[in-house]
């Protein structure tokens, strides 16, 4: 059944989504979060950005004639601006241009620098620095130290020569070496104040494309419980449900980003008809995420009074704090064996396939923002457009519907 009230989040959430997604429309828009056009448009009209026309109007005040002779002025003033700003356009065009084989090497300071350095004489220092827009005190700094700078780069030549001694195997050396390793075989027997800082071979070991070989880290999003709490499992790896809104499946998995930070998702999962009750994205994974999302589920649900909320033995889940929210909620907690994650696999899958959906093979999502507005649309059309298998290949909104129906014409 649709949700009929919606919180200020979610029509913020709404409008972001609709204006950020090119080529997006309102009725398209609306039936991925499972809302009515008209609902969705008020919103927008409502909430959404507004821009304002800049700059004073050149044309005559109103009221007053204006003659030929001042019109042709006038005319002439707004065509000069005109192409004024149409070479002024071109020219940066032309900067940007040229400037991408610069950037394809990696969007650095340095490399916006040696940009200006080598193009000053065809534009210009001051236009060459607001375009790519660094200051020019920063660039004429650069500059001046560029002698020391050679001096650092040949020193940094014969450092990386001598790490790639120490990660030769033919030599005795070993590959999966990494800074550390590397930088106490440096500084073995090397008397202090000879000795060189972890972070400099870290830096030229970078630069030189010799780090060591290291399995891809995997985030840890289940906590060991340290409380003593414990909960029956009540429900013994059997993932279905006789009718909505009775058993609950829920895990924390985390969200990849490019800068190596991580957002984490708390999910609510009906097991009749798989419906995402309740879900919450933080930057972090303390017990208010999944608090978060069992309100979530309260509230679409209207009350989970006697449903059984499942999950694995994360700290979160048996602190006190989520304990009492269950109580207060009247929920019911079963937990499976510790270290056994088949004992909650529904929940382990949901993740897999929204990181499978939504990564699309990529490692990470570019920011946090992409990733927010991602899961946003995902979670809400998971629920209005997406089939699954397990209820024939309809949707969970669909499958609560088809069923209210058919127990209504029973009764």
């Amino acid at each position: 059944m649709a949700r009929k009230n919606y919180t200020d989040e979610f029509r913020r959430r709404a409008v972001d989504l609709y204006e950020s997604t090119p080529g997006a429309t309102l009725k398209g828009i609306a039936v991925d979060l499972g809302i009515s056009r008209g609902a969705l448009k008020e919103w927008v009209d409502k909430l959404g950005s507004r821009t304002a026309t800049a700059g004073a109007s050149t044309a005559p005040a109103v009221g007053r004639p204006e003659s030929q002779a001042a019109r042709i002025v006038r005319l002439e003033t707004e065509l000069a601006a005109s192409r004024a700003e149409q070479v002024k356009l071109e020219t940066e065009r032309d900067i940007l241009r040229q400037a991408a084989k610069y950037f394809g090497r990696g969007d650095e300071l340095v490399n916006r620098f040696q940009f200006v350095e080598d193009h000053k004489d065809a534009y210009g220092v001051k236009r060459l620095c607001e375009v790519i827009e660094i200051a020019r005190s920063s660039f004429y700094a650069w500059l001046t130290a560029a002698p020391g700078r050679t001096i650092r780069a040949a020193d940094d030549a014969v450092l990386a020569e001598r790490i790639r001694v120490l990660q030769d195997p033919d030599q005795g050396g070993d590959r999966a070496y990494g800074a550390p390793r590397i930088t106490g075989d440096l500084n073995d027997g090397v008397p202090a104040v000879q000795r060189i800082n972890h972070k400099r071979v870290a830096r030229v070991m970078r630069a030189h494309q010799l780090s060591g070989i290291r399995l891809r880290r995997r985030v840890k999003t289940t906590i060991p419980d340290q409380s003593g709490r414990r909960f029956p499992d009540l429900i013994q790896r059997d993932f279905t449900a006789d009718e909505p809104n009775r058993r609950y499946v829920g895990d924390i998995t985390y969200l990849p980003i490019n800068d190596g930070s991580n957002l984490y998702l708390a999910t609510v999962i009906d097991l009749c008809s798989r419906k995402l009750t309740g879900w919450q994205v933080a930057d972090h994974m303390r017990v208010g995420l999944v608090e978060d999302a069992l309100r979530i589920a309260v509230r679409d649900r209207g009350s989970l009074a006697g449903a059984v909320f499942h999950s694995d033995h994360g700290s979160v889940y048996t602190s006190k704090a989520y304990v009492k929210l269950c109580n207060d909620v009247k929920v019911v907690q079963s937990m499976g064996g510790i270290g056994s994650s088949a004992d909650n696999s529904l929940a382990e899958s949901f993740n897999a396939t929204l990181k499978r959906e939504l990564l699309e093979g990529r490692p990470t999502f570019p920011d946090q923002t992409t990733a927010y507005r991602a899961v946003f649309r995902w979670a809400n059309r998971y629920n209005t457009r997406r089939r699954h298998s397990a209820i024939g290949n309809i949707t969970p909104n669909a499958y609560e519907a088809a069923l209210s129906a058919t127990l209504a014409e029973a009764a």
